[in-house]
C-alpha cells in the first residue's frame, strides 16, 4: 500500500477512505485470499512434519532393530547368592541350571610406602615436612628425603605388565609432585599424602599381567635400593601382590584379569569368594516378559501412529471454517481464535491421497500372513487383533490389541496367547514378528526414497509444499502491488476532483465577491 500523502473529502465532503476502500475490496479480497491459503499451507507444512518425524522413528528406531529376530530372544539370569556373584546372559546362551564357585578375586598390585618423616633427615632446610612442592633445590641436596640417597641424578625404572619401561631422572627442580606425575605417564597410579607423609602406588588394572616393578640407580649407574627406602618404598612397606580371579564353572577352572568373565554368552562379575563347599546355581530362562513387553510396546507405537492418520484422513470438513482475518480475531477470545484455528489444522489431511498411502501400507503389512515353518500365520495367531468396527472407538478401529493384557480393559479378561507363546515357543515368535517388522521396514522405506517432489526419508513431497510456499509468497507480493496501484489509482482520481472543486470553490468566492461590491 502507498505512503504517498492524500487528499481526502475536504471540498467534496465524501468519505473517501471508505469509497476507494469499497472500490479495491475485490482486490484486497484477492490478497487476502492469497494470504490464507499460504498460512494453511505452512499449517499442513508443520503436520507432516510431526507426522512424518513419528513414522521415521518407528522407521529408523523400533522397525530397525525388531526386524532382526535377535530382538526377540532375550534371556533372563538368576544367581543363587548376589552378594557372592551378579551374572547376565546373552540370547546364545541355552535354558538351565549352571554351577559356580568364586575360588579367588582379581588384585591389583598395591605398594602403600612407610612414612617419610620420622628423622630430621626428612625435613627440609626449614625443619618442614615434606609437600608435594618440595623440590631438590628448595633444600640441601633434596635433605628433604635423603640427600645421599636422593641426589641428583638418582633414576628410577619403571617396568609394566606389558614390559614397558620408563626412566624417571631425579633433577635439580623436580617437586614431590613431579615425581608423582612422572609415575603416572610411566603407566602407574600414584599420589602422595602429605598428612601420613606417605607414598601410594598401585597398578591402573588388577591382574597379575598388570603388575609393575620399579628399581633405581645412583648418578653413576650403580643398582641401588637407598633411593626406594629414602621415599618409604623400601622392606618395610606394605604391598599386596597382584593377583587373577579364578572361577570354576560347570567343574572347569577360568581364570581372568579382571573380576569380570565372559564364558559361552555369559557374563559374571565375581564379587566375593565361595567357601570349599559352597557352589552358587545359575539359572538362565528366556525373558518372557521383556519379549512380551517388546512386542506391546511396538503395538503400542503402531497404534499412537494409525489412530492420528485415521483421525487426519477422516477428519470432519472445515469449508464454513476460514482462516481469521487480524480484525476479526480483535473480536474473539485466545481461546476462541485457538479452537477456531485447530478445527481448519484437524481438516487440511482429509481424504489426502499421499495420506492415504501411508494407511493403506501399514493396516496391509500388519494384517497380512507372514511363513512360519512353513505355515502361514497371522497377528490373530497370537491373540492381537482390532476390537472391530462396531466396538473400537471411532478413531482406533485400526488399532490392536492383546488378549489377556492386563492393562488394557478391552482385552484383560481374554486368555494369553503371546505369553504363552514366548513361553513355549519363542523361535516362532521371534521368526513371525521379525518377518513383519521387516516386511513394513522395507516398505516405508520405499514411501521414503528421494524423488523430484520430496527430500529422502519423508513420505509427503516436502520439496513441492516448499515451492508452493514459495509461490504464494510471490502470488501475494504482486496481488499487493496491484491493491496499492489501484488504490493509488483512485485516490488520484478523488485527489483531481478536490482539486477542481477548490479551483471552483475559489472562483466562486471572488465572484460572490465581486457582485457583493
Amino acid at each position: 500500500m502507498s505512503d504517498r500523502l492524500r487528499i481526502t473529502g475536504m471540498y467534496s465532503g465524501f468519505d473517501t477512505e471508505s469509497i476507494v476502500e469499497q472500490l479495491v475490496a475485490a482486490k484486497q479480497t484477492k490478497v487476502d485470499d492469497l494470504k490464507a491459503e499460504q498460512t494453511k499451507l505452512g499449517w499442513k507444512q508443520e503436520i507432516w512434519e510431526d507426522l512424518n518425524s513419528q513414522i521415521y522413528s518407528l522407521y529408523s528406531s523400533t522397525l530397525s532393530r525388531l526386524r532382526l529376530s535377535s530382538a526377540y530372544t532375550g534371556k533372563t539370569t538368576t544367581v543363587s547368592d548376589t552378594t557372592k556373584a551378579t551374572v547376565t546372559a546373552d540370547s546364545t546362551v541355552v535354558n538351565g541350571t549352571q554351577t559356580l564357585q568364586i575360588n579367588q578375586l582379581a588384585k591389583a598390585q598395591y605398594w602403600t610406602g612407610s612414612s617419610i618423616s620420622k628423622t630430621t633427615t626428612t625435613q627440609d632446610s626449614s625443619g618442614n615436612d615434606v609437600t608435594t612442592t618440595t623440590t631438590y633445590s628448595s633444600s640441601s641436596n633434596l635433605s628433604a628425603i635423603d640427600s645421599t640417597a636422593l641426589a641428583e641424578g638418582t633414576t628410577f625404572k619403571v617396568t609394566t605388565g606389558d614390559g614397558t619401561e620408563t626412566e624417571i631422572e631425579i633433577t635439580k627442580d623436580m617437586t614431590i609432585s613431579d615425581l608423582v606425575s612422572a609415575l603416572k605417564d610411566a603407566g602407574l597410579n600414584a599420589s602422595f599424602d602429605e598428612t601420613n607423609q606417605r607414598f601410594f602406588i598401585s597398578s591402573t588394572e588388577s591382574g597379575e599381567e598388570n603388575s609393575f616393578t620399579i628399581t633405581a640407580t645412583d648418578a653413576d649407574g650403580n643398582a641401588t635400593t637407598d633411593a626406594l627406602s629414602a621415599l618409604g618404598l623400601g622392606d618395610d612397606m606394605s604391598v599386596v601382590e597382584a593377583c587373577d580371579a579364578e572361577i570354576t564353572l560347570n567343574g572347569a577352572t577360568f581364570t581372568s584379569s579382571s573380576n569380570t568373565f565372559s564364558i559361552n554368552g555369559l557374563t559374571i562379575n565375581a564379587l566375593s569368594t565361595t567357601s570349599d563347599d559352597e557352589e552358587l546355581t545359575i539359572v538362565t530362562a528366556t525373558d518372557v516378559d521383556g519379549i512380551y513387553d517388546t512386542i506391546k510396546d511396538f503395538l503400542s507405537e503402531y497404534n499412537d501412529l494409525i489412530n492420528k492418520i485415521y483421525a487426519l484422513y477422516n477428519a470432519d470438513s472445515a469449508r464454513d471454517y476460514e482462516v481469521l482475518t487480524d480484525d476479526e480475531k480483535d473480536a474473539m477470545t485466545d481461546d476462541e481464535i485457538e479452537t477456531w484455528e485447530q478445527t481448519i489444522k484437524d481438516s487440511l489431511l482429509r481424504n489426502d491421497t499421499t495420506l492415504n498411502s501411508v494407511f493403506t501400507t501399514l493396516t496391509s503389512t500388519m494384517m497380512s500372513g507372514y511363513s512360519v515353518n512353513g505355515t502361514t500365520m497371522y497377528l490373530s495367531d497370537f491373540g492381537i487383533s482390532t476390537l472391530g468396527y462396531f466396538s473400537a472407538e471411532d478413531d482406533e478401529r485400526y488399532a490392536y490389541h492383546i488378549d489377556g493384557d492386563e492393562d488394557d480393559d478391552d482385552t484383560c479378561d481374554e486368555d494369553d496367547l503371546l505369553r504363552t507363546a514366548i513361553t513355549n515357543d519363542p523361535e516362532t515368535v521371534s521368526e513371525f514378528f521379525s518377518s513383519l517388522c521387516k516386511s513394513m521396514y522395507e516398505s516405508l522405506y520405499s514411501l521414503m526414497g528421494r524423488t523430484d517432489y520430496s527430500s529422502i526419508y519423508k513420505v509427503y513431497n516436502d520439496k513441492k509444499l516448499d515451492d508452493d510456499y514459495d509461490d504464494y509468497t510471490d502470488k501475494i507480493e504482486e496481488a499487493e502491488d496491484e491493491l496499492s496501484e489501484y488504490e493509488d489509482y483512485w485516490y488520484d482520481k478523488f485527489s483531481a476532483m478536490e482539486t477542481a472543486l477548490s479551483k471552483l470553490s475559489s472562483a466562486s468566492s471572488v465572484v460572490s465577491s465581486m457582485l457583493g461590491s
